[in-house]
């Protein structure tokens, strides 16, 4: 048997040809993923995986901001995504000492300064920033998503058809200046003013795979681009799926655009469809979508604000901790001591003096309680979580009111597994272009928020929200069961109930916890089967960043995974093929298949051919031959074995065997009987071995004329088919031995002396009737035929006279000896093997049949030939032609319902006839021998007792079945008129046959 298909492994090409990613297409010297299609070579490799996977850390950077269409902006994007600067310490709870490789920010330039310093053509974050700590480990990916690259306000940008990649180039260079050399681009997406770019690091860029981009419209009425998202998902290291997700959701305070934020969201997780992945040689699901991952980030303008408490309340009360960065003479310093100071006559002192009695407005609904303390009790110094005037604490007053986490805790959006880290950082939005913490002083003066998030997401949070729903679901229906039986509360027995469940606290908002995701890294199921682990390494805004309206953000993750080493996989696979292939060929049936020798005599003229498989020799006309194969099962298992349907060209007939072969089996067939849907199939045991007889003859005359014409030749290749096996391909050939048969008279009179056997080598095109000079008056074999059947049967019939004793004569049955039953024709059928053979020599046809034989059977023989050749021409002794003439004239005598006489229609019809000499002649021949024999055999009826009805019934068999032989007529599919032709037919032979049919 074969081996399974080895293919070359080689690992997926980096990036994939999909919209989106880059390279745009694989690299010359990068091979073509190729995969196996035998399942179980790729499952028994994926079992293994343990042995070519590795584990793998790398840290991964995400970063958001939202730049307002602003000019400038792209000179900033390098020092706060890249290098970690803009964040300010004493606005955010990140403590740069606590960073692993933090330096001292000697110098640092002042608040003052730095918004005194602002332009367009320099970054504006401060001076002598040496920004945050670089990770232990260099950033494996860089994913940064940027919104309002364009200004989507306009009707112009929101309505275009097409992306503008001028600014996305603006971005994609400043970002490539910043990141440190060798990094190369993943993918890069652009959806209008939204951007999402990845950069991968040179150990990571080779292993990523599957790279498939796509974008969703959510803005003007549902399918504009000014809002959506633009959404990438990544495979890492063969092993781990990564989904991004860049958004700008519904901008707006009021409760419809609340709602459409949701919407909008929902629309971005059921719209979102990628590529299927191929993981160890199973395509995935062709409509993956967000959900289909590993791990998931969803980052951008979510655009959630704060609820239930005065955007100027929020606005004042953090200006109470943004007013210290600055010196009295500061522009923002100003603005924000006029408000406050406003606010105080209003509503109190400053809450952020120590008094005996701190607190904020009233309105906000955010108290600080009262803290007093004795020298004596005076700690050296403050938690700033139990510090009342302290940041944390404030953001921690205002994180309830974050509409996104209410949205989430209350199920309508997010709640599906989606978390995020810790929050300790000012609200994002919004800030007075060029200030650092001077929130909206427009007339506007827009409540600040948490607008921009990085939210993320694993594969384990999604699968444990699925089993709470499910867990749910359950107990409701448990519920609404009990309550359809009438058992409520008063009834049930507490003892029995295992657990409580309250329907109406089910998805109630929850406190939120600063504290939730600063945990240690857990292990996340990958749908991949590894198991992989992520943890939030910190989660900031950068204050101090001023050339937009919104602050940007950025997270960096640690991803632990398994990754997939190619050289290892390759040796696994290795492995796995041959053991499998050898496990396959032990169990698998397996047969042998032996083509007995046969030798032969073959023609002079037809040297035996260098010929694999069976091989007929010589085939002539009519003659049965026969090759014995013998197929042995060798294996150690039952092998069920059968002949199928082989490959056939166009105009072929379909099935296991050709039209002139015939296949038979030393025993039954499992089924018992054959079925013309299905073909036999037989059970060898190990060890057993079946006996195959093939025998080829060609009767059909068709054939026989595209074979002496060397239009087709008898070949074919049989399909042995091994259930569970392989199949075996049996190549069967003969060679044709060139015949009388199947011939036209036109081309016989042409043949010259030596019969067909001279022609064999001459390619017949059908033009070879007037290549040669007509040789003969008619056909020598209708000669030699005819003259052999009056001798013979003369012979014949004296011979029974003087042998018969008291059996019946044979010229008792009609048409003899023209027309034979089944039992008399199968004695003579070697006896027309040999008249065949003599008509194709151009021999005597007394030659072949040997004197001692049975004088009856030789006549019977050499008329049944007769017949047959007869039958075999291809235009007939009365062509088509020649007999319409004729037809017309006996429908005039119909018509007339008047007959001439007899010989008056013998004379019609030679006339005819005389048009065509050598049909004419051919013709003459057989009337004469028929008529010859009609007195020869009324004679001998007469001579032995019987009357001469007899005789004339076998002078009207005869003229009927010559009829049918000679003339072609074109017959009518009505039944009635082609009776009336048949009936013509006959009488054209009649008049030349029959003694009685004077007056009829």
């Amino acid at each position: 048997m074969s081996s399974p298909n080895r293919l070359n492994f080689s690992p997926e090409p980096q990036i994939q040809d999909t919209p989106g990613a880059f390279p745009s297409t694989p690299r010359e010297h990068e091979p073509a993923f190729v995969t196996s299609s035998q399942k179980s070579l790729s499952q028994a490799v994926y079992e293994r995986r343990e042995e070519y996977t590795v584990s793998r850390k790398i840290k991964i950077k995400v970063g958001v901001w939202n730049v307002a269409s602003l000019h400038g902006t792209e000179k900033d994007i390098g020092a706060w995504f890249a290098h970690g600067k803009g964040v300010s310490e004493s606005l955010s709870v990140l403590s740069f000492q606590d960073q692993p490789g933090a330096k001292e920010h000697d110098g640092l330039e002042d608040v003052s300064h730095q918004e005194a310093r602002r332009n367009k053509k320099k970054s504006t974050t401060p001076l002598n920033d040496h920004g945050l700590p670089p990770p232990s480990e260099e950033i494996g990916l860089y994913v940064l998503g940027l919104q309002e690259v364009v200004d989507i306000s306009s009707a112009a940008e929101a309505f275009r058809p097409y992306n503008d990649p001028h600014p996305s180039r603006k971005w994609k260079h400043a970002v490539e200046a910043a990141i440190p050399k060798g990094y190369s681009i993943v993918l890069e997406q652009q959806l209008i003013g939204l951007y999402m770019v990845v950069y991968a690091s040179p150990t990571i860029a080779p292993t990523i795979s599957s790279v498939s981009t796509t974008t969703v419209r959510t803005g003007l009425m549902g399918y504009m681009g000014n809002k959506g998202a633009v959404v990438a998902r990544i495979v890492l290291g063969e092993t781990t799926r990564m989904v991004f997700v860049n958004c700008h959701l519904c901008a707006g305070v009021e409760k419809g655009n609340l709602e459409r934020r949701n919407w909008d969201a929902s629309q971005i997780q059921k719209q979102t469809r990628f590529e299927p992945v191929n993981f160890h040689g199973e395509a995935d699901d062709p409509s993956e979508s967000i959900g289909d991952e590993d791990f998931a980030f969803w980052f951008g303008d979510l655009n959630y604000r704060l609820e239930g408490i005065p955007g100027e309340d929020v606005r004042r009360l953090l200006m109470l901790h943004t007013k210290n960065e600055y010196d009295e003479k500061n522009a923002s310093k100003r603005k924000i001591d006029a408000e406050l100071a406003l606010h105080n006559k209003l509503s109190g002192p400053d809450p952020t003096k120590h008094d005996s009695s701190s607190h904020v407005s009233s309105r906000s609904n955010v108290t600080s309680p009262t803290i007093t303390a004795t020298p004596l009790e005076m700690p050296q110094t403050l938690d700033p979580s139990s510090d009342p005037s302290s940041l944390q604490t404030t953001i921690a007053s205002l994180l309830p009111h974050d509409q996104l986490h209410q949205q989430m805790h209350s199920g309508k959006a997010f709640q599906d597994g989606w978390r995020e880290g810790p929050i300790d950082f000012l609200p994002t939005y919004k800030y007075d272009v060029g200030s650092v913490g001077m929130f909206d002083s427009s007339e506007k003066k827009r409540g600040p928020s948490w607008c921009d998030r990085i939210l993320y997401r694993t594969r384990r949070d999604k699968l444990d929200y699925e089993h709470k729903v499910q867990a749910a679901e359950a107990a409701r229906k448990r519920d609404q069961e009990m309550k359809a039986h009438g058992i409520d509360d008063q009834t049930v027995n507490e003892e029995e109930v295992l657990f409580d469940y309250d329907p109406a606290t089910d998805g109630a908002p929850e406190e939120y916890d600063p504290d939730a995701d600063d945990k240690d890294p857990e292990v996340v199921p990958t749908k991949a089967g590894f198991e992989d682990k992520i943890h939030l390494e910190y989660y900031t805004s950068h204050q101090r960043v001023l050339s937009s309206d919104h602050k940007p953000l950025d997270a960096v993750f640690t991803l632990t995974y398994d990754a997939v080493e190619p050289d290892l996989k390759a040796k696994v696979h290795r492995e796995v093929a041959r053991d499998l292939d050898k496990a396959e060929n032990e169990s698998r049936p397996s047969v042998t298949v032996i083509v007995d020798p046969h030798q032969e005599q073959r023609e002079k003229s037809h040297p035996s051919p260098d010929h694999e498989g069976v091989d007929f020799g010589d085939v002539r006309f009519a003659t049965s031959k026969t090759r014995t194969i013998t197929i042995a099962n060798t294996g150690s298992v039952s092998a069920v074995v059968g002949f199928t349907d082989r490959m056939v060209s166009e105009g072929q007939a379909s099935g296991a065997a050709p039209s002139w072969l015939r296949i038979h089996f030393d025993r039954a067939s499992d089924t018992g009987t054959h079925s013309a849907e299905s073909h036999d199939m037989y059970t060898l045991e190990p060890g057993d071995a079946a006996n195959v007889v093939l025998t080829i003859s060609v009767t059909n005359i068709d054939l026989v004329r595209g074979l002496n014409e060397d239009r087709t030749h008898l070949e074919d290749v049989l399909v042995l088919r091994i259930h569970n096996g392989r199949d075996y391909f049996l190549p069967v050939h003969a060679t044709w031995v060139p015949s009388a048969f199947g011939r036209s008279i036109g081309n016989l009179i042409r043949i010259p002396e030596g019969g067909v056997r001279k022609l064999h080598h001459r390619h017949d095109d059908g033009n070879s009737d007037q290549a040669e000079g007509v040789k003969w008056s008619a056909p020598r074999e209708i000669f030699r035929l005819t003259e052999a059947v009056e001798e013979l049967l003369e012979r014949a019939i004296a011979e029974w006279g003087m042998r018969s004793g008291n059996s019946k004569p044979p010229w008792e049955k009609a048409g003899w000896p023209f027309h034979l039953p089944d039992e008399s024709h199968n004695k003579v059928q070697h006896l027309q093997e040999r008249v065949r053979e003599a008509l194709d020599r151009d021999e005597p046809v007394s030659k072949a049949l040997s004197e001692d034989l049975d004088s009856v059977h030789k006549v019977e023989a050499v008329a049944t030939t007769l017949l047959d050749f007869l039958k075999s021409l291809e235009d007939g002794v009365i062509p088509e032609s020649l007999w319409l003439n004729l037809e017309s004239a006996i429908s005039e005598w119909e018509k007339a319902k008047q007959f001439p006489s007899t010989e008056e229609q013998k004379v019609k019809t030679l006339d005819v006839l005389v048009s065509s000499p050598a049909h004419s002649t051919s013709f003459t021949f057989i009337a004469s021998m028929l008529s010859k024999v009609s007195s020869e055999v009324a004679a001998a009826s007469t001579a032995h007792g019987q009357e001469g009805l007899a005789s004339h019934k076998n002078e009207e068999t005869h003229a009927s079945i010559f009829s049918q032989a000679m003339i072609r007529a074109p017959l009518s599919s009505n039944a009635k008129e082609r009776r009336a032709t048949e009936g013509r037919m006959k009488r054209i032979m009649e008049v030349f046959t029959r003694s009685d049919l004077e007056g009829q």
